[in-house]
Parts: structure tokens; sequence; C-alpha cells
């Protein structure tokens, strides 16, 4: 569903009237929700709740749609992998397109085609004739759009809001994406049940119109003016170098690749364990993407309080992430693994937060579209290559097995990318006592690198 100066900068002076819709007050203010006393950003948060909602009941019914005409989970990773293979084969592509044109633009085409996919699916489903290759057809159609929406939209807040309120606002998204989680599976779970997954598809499908109405009533002369990257060759090859040379890109978006390739695979898991381990059908499955959207929804709005991203944050949220993917794998109870799923959420929605805003932060805009597309194709363009994997892993050894392997993934990674960044940014160990106990953490050399360290 995703930067320069953070919240911790110098308010500029009180305005003598309200201005809150006008420019002039574009970047003011703390709070949860600053953000959106913009004008352009409140039309696009609202109608991105609407259509987020229907992507949730979209995917909740589509998982379980695939298993119920496969029976194997392994068939639902392929779907998600289909979904999202176009992020990993063109995903760069994308990134190029979103610096080159005007992302409002982009949008329009791209909210109207994910729309249209959802329509086809709908038609398909209450015929009667769908068939798993049809589902698997339109998967990868949609991820075809995301490959130019998800970089245009994720560097399209900071023309809405400017530098100063882009991690709020990143943060903002964040929240809105997760409580459409808490309304949108349980929806689709309803519907399923009562009137078939067509309705949902349908639903999903008109949503859309929702984030187009948006952006057609935007005030364009409000939106901050972004340098646009003209045409040339080798643009694809010198974002690549931007992001190389820049340890406090490149790992970051190391580290996200690992936990998106292996450790976001809910889909599969949460399938499997209310079909496999506890032997429920889909309303516990949409309980179970409830529950994870609640502790992903609280993460967000932490996260749009914080001034902040340190790496060393994200570090730490994603070895405590794999952590408590373990213990919810190992758990011998319904209700303690439904329980585990809400700070689950909340550290996974951490992750992506800070990971997101600590790389928009540190990029130049005019690069900005082209490092956001290889954040976002490695983090969710790595599915294709880990679905399938965990998806085997699960049908062939248990869900158990499955998602206690994903959540050693992430530990293993977030300790490595810690110690290499780490050992770039020219930090040590200090173990201190306070209060008669020990106390560790990084601290930096006298001749560190100052970004990064600052960073950390």
């Amino acid at each position: 569903m995703s930067t320069g100066p953070g919240a911790d900068s110098a308010p500029a002076p009180k305005p003598t009237h309200d201005t809150r819709d006008t420019p002039d007050t574009r970047g003011t203010g703390r709070g949860t929700f600053s953000s959106l006393r913009t004008r352009n950003y409140r039309l696009f948060f609202t109608g991105a709740i609407v259509s987020n909602t229907g992507t949730w009941m979209a995917r909740i019914t589509q998982d379980w749609l695939v298993l119920s005409l496969t029976g194997s989970a392994a068939a639902v990773g392929i779907t998600t992998a289909l979904q999202f293979l176009p992020m990993l084969l063109f995903g760069l592509y994308g990134g190029v397109i979103a610096d080159r044109y005007p992302k409002r633009r982009i949008l329009l085409f791209s909210q109207g085609a994910l729309g249209l996919c959802g329509l086809a699916l709908a038609v398909l489903t209450l015929s009667g004739h769908v068939q798993v290759w049809h589902v698997y057809l339109i998967a990868f159609l949609l991820g075809m759009v995301t490959v130019v929406d998800n970089p245009a939209r994720q560097s399209f807040v900071s023309e809405m809001v400017g530098p100063e309120q882009l991690r709020n606002a990143v943060s903002l998204n964040s929240a809105n994406f997760q409580s459409a989680r808490l309304v949108g599976p349980a929806v689709a779970g309803v519907l399923i049940t009562a009137v078939g997954s067509g309705w949902a598809f349908l639903l999903n499908g008109l949503s859309f119109l929702a984030p187009v109405t948006g952006l057609l009533l935007m005030r364009t002369n409000e939106l901050h003016k972004a340098e646009r990257a003209p045409r040339g060759k080798g643009q694809l090859r010198e974002g690549l170098k931007y992001v190389a040379g820049r340890p406090e890109l490149i790992w970051p978006i190391v580290l996200v690749g690992f936990i998106g390739t292996f450790a976001f695979n809910f889909p599969i898991w949460l399938t499997a364990f209310a079909d496999k381990v506890f032997h429920a059908g889909a309303g516990t499955y949409g309980l179970f993407n409830t529950l994870m959207a609640a502790g992903s929804l609280a993460g967000a709005l932490l996260s749009a309080r914080r001034g902040s991203s340190r790496l060393r944050m994200l570090v730490g949220a994603a070895a405590l992430f794999g952590v408590l993917e373990i213990a919810a794998a190992l758990s011998p109870s319904f209700w303690l693994f439904a329980l585990l799923l809400v700070p689950i959420g909340m550290m996974g929605l951490t992750v992506n937060v800070t990971a997101n805003s600590s790389v928009q932060m540190a990029t130049d805009p005019v690069m900005r579209g082209r490092v956001m597309s290889l954040y976002m194709m490695v983090f969710v363009g790595g599915t294709p290559v880990g679905a399938p994997i965990v998806g085997w892993i699960t049908d062939t050894y248990g869900a158990r097995v499955g998602f206690a392997t994903g959540g050693a993934v992430a530990v293993v990674s977030a300790a490595a990318i810690g110690l290499i960044l780490a050992r770039v940014g020219g930090l040590r160990l200090r173990l201190e006592l306070r209060s008669g106990r020990p106390h560790v953490r990084f601290v930096p050399r006298e001749d560190a690198r100052e970004p990064l360290a600052k960073a950390a």
C-alpha cells in the first residue's frame, strides 16, 4: 500500500490566519495526523481508505479461492509469486517512468487499470467459469500495473506534503493500509460465506473509483514542484550506481529484501494454519488477518509520532519480528497463536515504515522514483523466489516449520546487516552498568563516517 528532513526540523512561524489548505502551511506542525492538514493529501488519503479496503477484501478472497480450487498452499504461493514477479523483472523500469513523467497522471492510469482487473475477476467468478489459471493470469496483470503504480505512489507523497511532513505521511499511508486490513478481511469472510467470492471481487473493482476521483479533484498548483529526470540513456544504471555508493541506502534495502522474500509470506502460512493446523474456515483466516492488521495499525500510528528513522530501530525491529514469528510457529494453542499475530503485525509494520522513510529521506528527490522502485523490487519482488520455496516447505514439512523458517531468516539477516552497518559506520559496542545492570549499545568511533553514524 509507501524523504527529506524529518519532524525534528524547526517549525515555521505561526500564520496569522487559517491557511490549512494552502501551500504556505504544508510541512508545519507536528503530531500523529499533521500531514492531513494538506488538502491534496486528504483527498489521496480518503481515496486510499476505500481502495485499500477493497484490495484487502480481494486478497483474502483470492487466497481462499485458490486454496478452494486446488487444496494446495503451494498454489497460493504461486499466485502470490505471479503477482509480484513483474516487480522483480521490471521494477527498476517503473522507477525510471516515475522519475520521468508526472506522477499524478501515472496514478490516474494505474489506479483505473487495477480497478478493471478486479472487475474482470468478478465477472469470471460470478459467472461460475473461474479456473485457477484465470486467477494466475489476473494476478500477473495486477503485478504489471503495480510496476509503475508503486514507485509513482511512493514518491508522489513528497509532492503532496513536502519534505517536512514526508515521514509522517509515509506512516499515515501505512496506517491507512492497515486500517483497511482490519475491515477488508472481516467483510471478505462474511461475503465468501454468505454470497460467494465474486461479490468481494466486484466491490474491489468498484472501490478504485475513489482514488481516481481524489486525484482528479486535487489542486495541481498546490503540489510541491518536483524535478523530473529528462529522457536519456543509462538512467536505470545511474540509479543502481547511486544506491550502490551509499551504505545508508544499500544495506537497509538488502535487509528488507531478505525479510520480504522469506518472512512476509503470510497468505501461505495463515491459510495453512487456518486449514491444516486448526481445521477452520475462511472466517478464521479473516480473523488472523484482522489481528495482524490491529498490530500493524498500532505500529503505524506509533511510527507517525516518531520524528526520525534510525537504522538501529530497523535492525532491532527486524530481529524481534523474526523471534515473534518463531514463537508463533511453536505456539501450542489456537489463542496463543492468534494473540502473537498482533505484535508480529506491529513489528512487521515498524520494519516497513522505518526502512521506507529512512531510504526516502536519504535520497535526492530527482532519484527518488528509481531508488523506491529498487526498494519495492527487492521488498515485494523477491516474493516470486520466496513464496514457492516457503509454500513447498509448508506443504512438505508442515505450517509450523514453514513459519519458523521465515522467522529464522529474519533473525539471521537482521543480525548480519546490523553488524555490517556497525562496521561500515564506524560503530563499536559499549558495555555499561546502569543501576547495577549491564547495558549494551552501539556508539560511534572517533573516525566514524558521519552520515551513516547519524542514521544509526
